[in-house]
């Protein structure tokens, strides 16, 4: 598949990204939409659903071989829930593993939660195509 034409590969097998909603934040509409993008544009997606811990998330970028894992958080409990992602990657051998966030994260915290492993945060009105092209970069370098 490496070589095809709206292929997004990492090495010779297409990128894989998991994307997750940590948290009891019952609002997906966003999530399915950067799903469905990030298919279109030819990669591998896992989407876990709603209300996922941070050790189910994790357990599946594991089990998944996962490039990426993109959290959306509307709830508000992003310094809670992130740094345990993290952490977690961490313990588990997956630092490499790229990790986005998106939602509605205040400015004041994008910077704390850069410093703690985070990719970059995607804020209302980023773009599908932004989000693709990070990850994209951020993956094959």
């Amino acid at each position: 598949m490496t070589g095809s034409q709206g292929v997004a590969s990492a090495g010779s097998r297409k990128i894989r990204v998991v994307v997750a909603k940590p948290g009891l934040d019952g609002h997906d509409r966003g999530a399915k939409i950067i799903a469905r993008a990030l298919r279109e544009a030819g990669m591998e997606v896992i989407y876990t659903g709603l209300h996922q811990t941070p050790e189910q998330i994790v357990a599946t970028v594991v089990q998944e071989d996962a490039d990426a894992v993109g959290l959306s958080i509307l709830s508000g409990a992003h310094m809670t829930l992130v740094p345990r992602v993290i952490d977690l990657l961490r313990a588990e051998g997956a630092e490499e593993v790229v990790t986005i966030l998106g939602g509605t994260i205040p400015a004041d915290d994008i910077d704390e939660l850069k410093g703690l492993g985070v990719a970059e945060v995607f804020t209302p009105g980023a773009t599908t195509d932004d989000i693709i092209a990070f990850i994209r970069t951020a993956v094959t370098g």
